[in-house]
């Protein structure tokens, strides 16, 4: 989010990504109406906690507006069941080169909602616009296995020169730096959804900001947007398989209050609904309670541009000061996990088998103790007594509850810190920690495809995501050496990750909160709606009512 950017499948929260797996996410049910009437119709009513930021594939960051485009958009391929990618916009699998280097696909004949054909032209311009600096589009990086698409992103070479090649109207050619494991995974993203040029130049810097405002080629389009209230969908007739798309429309209404969300689950309104810690311990019995332990981590970005944080001492201390297993034991009580990491647990294996987390272990621990000296020894080294730091939060009511967990743990356990809370509406949010303009704000990210490299790459020095002015040669090396180099060395390729998440641990870049569970309750007749473990959270194409 991301970005599994970041829908977080929680109240407690409201996140840019992941949710990001993207970077950050927000609060989402998915409720349809407990009616005869609804089912007969196929009619899914939703609940979302923000307004969508964009629509322009080549701009979002976030995971509304992945999950928003994952359903109105179509890419070459698309996940299904089980995160496998299954084919969407090309017609049949790839033809790959001897050297595993050069991808060459056929596009199918498709539609956009408009009338206009899908061809690999809307992909080549869509990808090329994405990597154009002029763009700046913060996902571009995630295009620069693509040859030549960094040295596009970074100016040293025209964008023609970028490894993206319409041959005709139904042929399109990608040549690789390198060979790419995961790659069809990766061109599940919305990053690298298609574009038809015609219609985006025409509607200039409108294009995605209105329903009416952008053309679709995915199983729905988007018939109504009404910011901040709501948005709609309804299934796309034009759409290549539309005889799958059981779904006929879906609603989605803006709601950041909890109690509202499970009044709605107790009234027969909804069929899914989000649990809060509250309400947990009342559905726990319940038949269709359910939780799950997702791969989206949380934690806390600590700006360095600030002088305190700064300061590593003061930065372990930070991390040292509070209690993750209250957060998650009692104020969350979701299936959450205390995480002293950032790439997540049973998320992917190495070369040996083992899961990343199980080979890289705890990466610190809560030590009050511990942080109090660090803490001192940090006010000598900066010669104050105070320190006054402020916590860029989201605006939901849970969010604040957490803001304030945070806020009486640190002050309580570090001398003479003072910390206010400034709650900001989502989109807001982004643009402040895209902008550095806070101290240290409450974050999540969501994964963007199969690979731990979608957690690390983030802090790079000079990713449009290390927002915490984070720099470290070493870790640098080791994320560009496995970005490129060590591709064919599977072995050497995971010990550089596992040693890069140390040295992130090490240097405190940020201090991991959790790692995101989610408690629900969902009736039983709302079937096949697929929860996904990277990219966009949930794909409504083969959703029914039954």
């Amino acid at each position: 989010m991301k970005k599994q950017s970041l829908i977080l499948l929680s109240v407690l929260l409201v996140l840019s990504a992941f949710l990001t797996a993207c970077g950050g996410g927000n609060d989402s049910d998915n409720n349809t109406a407990g009616t005869d009437g609804g089912k007969d119709e196929q009619v899914l009513n939703l609940l979302e906690s923000s307004e969508i930021p964009s629509l322009d594939s080549t701009l979002g960051t976030d995971s509304v507006s992945f999950n928003v485009m994952n359903n109105v958009f179509e890419g070459l391929y698309r996940l299904g069941e089980d995160d496998e990618p299954v084919l969407g916009m090309a017609a049949e699998e790839p033809e790959v080169s001897e050297d595993g280097k050069t991808y060459t696909f056929k596009i199918r004949d498709a539609k956009w909602s408009n009338g206009d054909p899908v061809t690999a032209h809307d992909f080549e311009y869509a990808w090329k616009k994405a990597l154009d600096p002029d763009n700046a589009s913060e996902y571009a990086y995630i295009m620069f296995d693509i040859k030549n698409a960094e040295k596009v992103n970074n100016g040293e070479v025209p964008v023609d020169e970028a490894g993206i090649t319409a041959i005709d109207d139904k042929t399109l050619q990608i040549e690789l730096e390198t060979i790419v494991p995961y790659f069809k995974s990766l061109l599940t993203f919305a990053t690298f959804l298609p574009q038809n040029q015609a219609f985006v130049e025409e509607q200039g810097d409108q294009y995605g900001l209105e329903a009416n405002t952008a053309i679709y080629n995915g199983p729905f389009v988007l018939s109504d947007w009404k910011h901040e209230q709501s948005f709609q969908m309804k299934k796309n007739k034009d759409y290549w398989e539309s005889d799958v798309v059981k779904l006929k429309e879906i609603n989605f209404n803006i709601v950041k209050d909890t109690s509202t969300r499970v009044n709605l689950y107790e009234t027969q309104e909804t069929d899914v609904a989000v649990l809060s810690e509250q309400y947990v311990d009342s559905y726990k019995d319940d038949p269709n309670f359910n939780t799950r332990l997702r791969t989206s981590t949380f934690f806390l970005r600590l700006n360095q541009k600030n002088e305190v944080l700064a300061n590593k001492n003061a930065r372990k201390a930070f991390d040292m000061a509070w209690d993750k297993e209250g957060l998650v034991q009692v104020l969350l009580n979701d299936g959450s996990i205390a995480a002293y990491y950032l790439v997540p647990d049973d998320f992917v294996t190495g070369p040996d088998g083992k899961d990343f987390r199980d080979t890289n272990g705890q990466l610190g621990e809560y030590a009050p103790e511990k942080a109090a000296e660090l803490w001192k020894t940090a006010k000598e080294e900066l010669g104050i007594e105070t320190a006054s730091l402020e916590l860029l939060n989201y605006d939901s009511e849970n969010s604040r509850k957490v803001g304030e967990y945070l806020k009486e743990q640190l002050e309580a356990n570090l001398e003479g810190l003072k910390i206010t809370i400034s709650q900001q509406p989502f989109k807001q949010k982004l643009e402040v920690e895209q902008k550095g303009n806070y101290d240290f704000s409450y974050a999540g990210w969501g994964p963007d495809y199969p690979d731990p490299m979608t957690f690390l790459d983030m802090f790079v020095t000079g990713s449009s995501y290390n927002q915490t002015g984070f720099s470290n040669e070493e870790y640098d090396k080791l994320i560009q050496d496995a970005q490129s180099t060590l591709l064919e060395d599977p072995e050497k390729r995971w010990e550089a990750l596992l040693k890069a998440e140390q040295i992130l641990m090490e240097e405190q870049a940020i201090s991991p909160m959790f790692q995101d569970g989610s408690a629900y309750v969902q009736r039983e007749y709302v079937k096949d709606l697929y929860r996904h473990s990277f990219g966009a959270d949930y794909s409504y194409k083969w959703t029914y009512i039954e």
